[in-house]
């Protein structure tokens, strides 16, 4: 029991690089979705023109555009849950192959020698990371079709549209909420990345964690596409 228990042991620069890796992942979250603040993001931008394109809905008589804008949202989502499960399923396989996996990595150059009870742990730490994106996504793919019920369950062109607000605001909510989940489902692939770089050194899955964050952040905060969402 000791000597699997000891083959379990990590270094503490694996060590520091797992809390590196989850702090920042679970920061840039936090500061991204649920911070107070007030300064503009991607989601933040979409969220309101979400809520325009629903006021423009009600007013239509016709909605195959407003069924074809859902059906796509939901196709992006769909795409990316059944790519995850082929992910996981290769994953998975990966496992029953851990040593010989393991022996074709440690020729490598630069590459850190690991037991193969610590190779199993990074595998697993993969599998963790696609499982949730897989929830994520699958969530994202059941609030899309909700939202899509409630669009084909909308009347014609009220007499006051101030009275069709509260149904306004649940479609807009609904795809928000299915909007965020994809988001974070697809975040799961960046940070993936930087998992799959523990394969080969802890230093290295500390310098692609610092650079997933990084390159999120310039494109939520920083680029051009905000730019534009925001009127610039």
């Amino acid at each position: 029991m000791s000597n699997f228990f000891n083959s379990l042991f990590l270094p503490w620069l694996d060590m520091l690089a797992l809390a590196l890796f989850a702090t920042g992942w679970a920061g840039y979250v936090w500061f991204t979705d649920h911070r107070v603040t007030a300064q503009p993001t991607l989601r933040r931008q979409m969220d309101k023109y979400i809520r325009e394109w629903i006021v423009q809905m009600v007013g239509r008589d016709n909605r195959m555009l407003d069924v074809n804008i859902m059906r796509n949202l939901t196709r992006a989502s769909q795409f990316f849950a059944s790519t995850t499960m082929l992910i996981l399923g290769a994953l998975v396989a990966l496992m029953g192959y851990a040593e010989k996996a393991a022996g074709v990595i440690a020729e490598l150059p630069f590459t850190q020698q690991v037991s193969e009870r610590v190779w199993e742990l990074k595998i697993l730490l993969l599998v963790i990371i696609f499982v949730f994106a897989f929830f994520k996504l699958s969530w994202s793919i059941r609030q899309f079709g909700l939202a899509s019920v409630l669009v084909g369950a909308t009347r014609k062109t009220p007499a006051d549209s101030e009275e069709y607000a509260p149904h306004i605001d649940r479609i807009a909510a609904l795809t928000s909420f299915a909007s965020g989940n994809f988001n974070n489902g697809l975040r799961a692939y960046y940070f993936g990345v930087a998992a799959l770089s523990w394969f080969l050194h802890p230093v290295l899955m500390m310098i692609m964690t610092v650079s997933v964050v990084y390159v999120l952040y310039q494109r939520e905060f920083r680029s051009k596409t905000l730019q534009i969402l925001c009127g610039g």
